[in-house]
């Protein structure tokens, strides 16, 4: 797991996140947010701010609640393309293969439905998927800003089969996806990612609806 430094936040959570042992934001992929808001000088802003660095990786509090530190407008601008020297996410493509990545996983629903999830992104986007980080099976590059100034690149659309469930990262806010999520079956969402358990929870043809709303979002702007 990468050492990715937690984002800029207040010092009192800062040092709470020390005080508990946690050095580094990849740390609290799989943890309790109640565990973490429970820690002092922890506060909903500082579990808003983590929540949004870690979408960025993939990674996912255990019981998160989107409500908890959610933020309105946070991101201000995307644009096609990546730019290295203002990525603060430090998540970039790669060089390994996503289906041999995919075909290496440790469990055998892990591999089938991230097989499935390759060909059908294949298949909507007509692109080469690339991995970014250790996780994200992405496909095009985009650039983003966000209003506090932090920013970094990202794929314009992706998945990532984890273990617990899978994580996707398409264009939530767009116009028609709340109407889409509404039938598209079991799943949650936080500010930036979508997280279905199992394939079988949900209207595949639904997801497949919201790849393409999502491509077709971020290649008009």
């Amino acid at each position: 797991m990468a050492d990715i430094p937690f984002p800029s936040t207040g010092a009192p959570a800062l040092r709470a996140l020390a005080s508990a042992g946690y050095a580094h934001l990849g740390q609290l992929d799989g943890v309790r947010m109640a565990d973490i808001l429970a820690l002092h000088g922890m506060g909903p802003k500082g579990i808003g701010a983590l929540r949004r660095a870690m979408a960025e990786h993939g990674w996912v509090f255990a019981d998160d609640d989107p409500s908890v530190g959610a933020v309105r407008g946070g991101r201000v601008s995307l644009t096609e393309g990546r730019r290295p020297d203002r990525n603060d996410s430090k998540t970039a493509p790669t060089h390994v293969e996503p289906a041999a990545w995919i075909a290496g996983l440790p469990k055998a629903r892990q591999r089938d439905e991230g097989a499935q999830l390759l060909a059908l992104f294949d298949e909507v986007t007509a692109a080469e998927a690339v991995m970014w980080g250790p996780s994200i099976v992405g496909y095009g590059e985009l650039h983003y800003v966000y209003e506090s100034g932090r920013e970094g690149d990202m794929p314009r659309v992706g998945f990532s089969p984890r273990s617990a469930c899978h994580t996707f990262y398409l264009a939530l806010d767009a116009p028609g996806a709340p109407e889409l999520l509404a039938r598209l079956g079991k799943h949650r969402t936080s500010v930036a990612c979508l997280y279905v358990n199992k394939l079988a929870d949900v209207d595949l043809d639904v997801l497949r609806t919201l790849v393409e709303l999502g491509w077709d979002l971020s290649r008009t702007g």
